[in-house]
């Protein structure tokens, strides 16, 4: 079976929605999202977005504030483009029906670790469903979207693909899609290609990313000869909720940007001994120091203490917040919040310029699947909802640019061949192998690495991968399998990128290697398959 269109996106949050709004005044657009519409990571992100938004904030603070938490490697081209197209850009959220927070006739603008000013746009606590609710009410009224839900990309289609010859200059024509629901493999061809399909957290055995976050997108560019960069920097989320029936329940940057204090179990604060910020230092140290806390005094977590605060401001501000911990029997009001440090942000993915475009021709990319080059080794507390929507404009006025700039002709596309592959009951096979990369990744390549721990996960990835490969092409694809590989794809690129940067800097912390190297590391780290 096969689509056709102006516009093929791949993911449905603040990235892909916004360019496909933009991208339905010039074209047809397939919009393919591997469950339902709003299960994105953008529906889960609860701080908010952040903008110069008030008379106290400057774009040049929001700048210094994104150069200092992105330890010396953030683009600062792109930073200060990304920061001066904020305010527009947030208006267009507005303009699309996202409702902010207000406080009289203002936005409420909260504050959050790193920030030094004011800055952070919300709705309550749930900000990105908020968002996500305006833009898919907005896509799903517009007759120009075709929205596939239920529907997961298998590989990319480039030209050299198809022609099976290497090209100077290789061409996105698409990608493979299975219909997770009927089994069958579509075409999707498309004259511009988008990844917009998220993050990696599911690599590891602890994140507060959803289910849907199995690095697809930038393992399929991977596969498909685009480059990838700074793999190495994963960001861990300091404050998840630390609870047996809670699944990935994140608690928002924001508690403490309202004045929460990290203690220890018997009630110490310490994060006076890690940074003059205290709970409000940038997220690789908090979460570096709460790991540290833990293991020095054996402890299963920490605790997130706000109950000196108004208990009605509390329940006010923190809504969504204080009602999920109430139902799992914590009052925030009254004690502390039991938490731990999870896989939560990807700062590197696929390499893409100012344009979003990656190297690969009308293949783009934008989102936490991209490396843009704003985040550095550390990306600032709500500096990711922004980058999304500030590059979703930016890649869609170049793709019209080229639509019309150029002809396109398709060569003879051929629809998936699933060869002799059966049905399989093996998958025992998938769920253990999923669990051991899970496994070897949070054990040997989470917030503290070491050159033999990065060389032991490294070992046992390359073995899992010899028996997906062997798995992959016997037996007919399923949704699972297709995450897995992508997963182990992932977990490999994330190893890679770290046994290359023997420097501790941001989010990669080497305990062979501790101190940041100006000299030789003050750079990005790229890698390309071979072929």
């Amino acid at each position: 079976m096969k689509e056709k269109s102006d516009f093929l996106v791949i993911g449905s949050g603040i990235a892909g929605l916004s360019f496909a709004l933009r991208a339905a005044a010039h074209g047809k657009v397939a919009l393919v999202t591997k469950r339902e519409i709003t299960e994105s990571a953008t529906n889960y992100a609860q701080g908010g977005i952040a903008s110069v938004f008030s008379q106290e904030d400057t774009f040049d603070a929001h700048v210094e504030d994104t150069l200092v938490a992105g330890a010396g490697i953030c683009h600062e081209d792109v930073v200060r483009m990304v920061v001066e197209e904020g305010p527009r850009t947030i208006n267009n959220l507005i303009d699309w029906g996202v409702e902010f927070t207000t406080k009289g006739e203002d936005y409420d603008l909260t504050r959050e670790g790193g920030h030094s000013q004011r800055r952070i746009l919300h709705a309550d606590d749930v900000t990105g469903r908020e968002i996500e609710r305006a833009l898919v009410v907005a896509a799903r009224e517009n007759p120009n979207i075709s929205i596939y839900e239920h529907h997961i990309a298998i590989d990319l289609i480039t030209e050299s693909k198809v022609i099976q010859k290497r090209l100077k200059q290789n061409r996105c024509l698409g990608a493979h899609v299975l219909d997770i629901g009927s089994g069958i493999v579509k075409t999707f061809a498309a004259k511009i290609t988008l990844l917009a399909s998220g993050g990696a957290g599911k690599v590891y055995l602890y994140t507060c990313n959803p289910d849907v976050a199995t690095g697809d997108g930038v393992a399929m560019a991977y596969r498909a000869g685009a480059t990838i960069a700074n793999m190495e920097f994963m960001q861990f989320h300091p404050t998840t909720l630390f609870h047996p029936n809670a699944k990935s329940f994140l608690i928002s940057e924001a508690v403490r940007g309202e004045g929460a204090i990290l203690r220890r179990r018997d009630g110490t604060a310490f994060m006076d001994k890690y940074h003059p910020l205290k709970d409000l230092a940038p997220r690789d140290i908090v979460a570096r120091a709460i790991d540290h806390e833990m293991k020095t005094h054996g402890d299963d977590c920490v605790y997130l203490d706000i109950t000196h605060k108004d208990p009605e401001y509390v329940r006010t501000r923190f809504p969504n917040i204080y009602q999920t911990c109430l139902e799992y029997g914590l009052d925030m009001t009254k004690e502390g919040l039991p938490v731990v440090p999870a896989a939560h942000y990807l700062c590197g993915g696929v390499a893409v310029d100012l344009n979003a475009e990656t190297d690969i021709k009308h293949l783009y990319a934008i989102g936490e699947v991209a490396f843009t080059g704003l985040h550095g080794a550390n990306r600032l507390a709500s500096n990711s909802l922004l980058e999304a929507a500030v590059y979703a404009g930016r890649a869609y006025k170049h793709a019209v640019e080229q639509l019309t700039a150029n002809h396109f002709d398709f060569p003879e596309i051929p629809v998936w061949d699933a060869g002799t592959a059966t049905n399989s009951d093996e998958m025992v096979v998938v769920s253990q192998n999923w669990d051991e990369i899970r496994r070897s990744m949070s054990n040997y390549v989470g917030i503290v690495r070491s050159t033999k721990r990065l060389e032991r996960a490294m070992n046992r990835i390359k073995m899992i991968q010899e028996e997906i490969d062997d798995y992959y092409w016997d037996f007919i694809i399923t949704s699972d399998l297709i995450e897995l590989r992508n997963i182990a794809t992932v977990a490999e690129l994330i190893v890679r990128c770290a046994q290359n940067r023997k420097e501790s800097r941001g989010l990669n912390y080497n305990i062979d290697y501790p101190e940041r190297d100006d000299i030789h590391y003050k750079k990005d780290t790229f890698i390309k398959k071979n072929f």
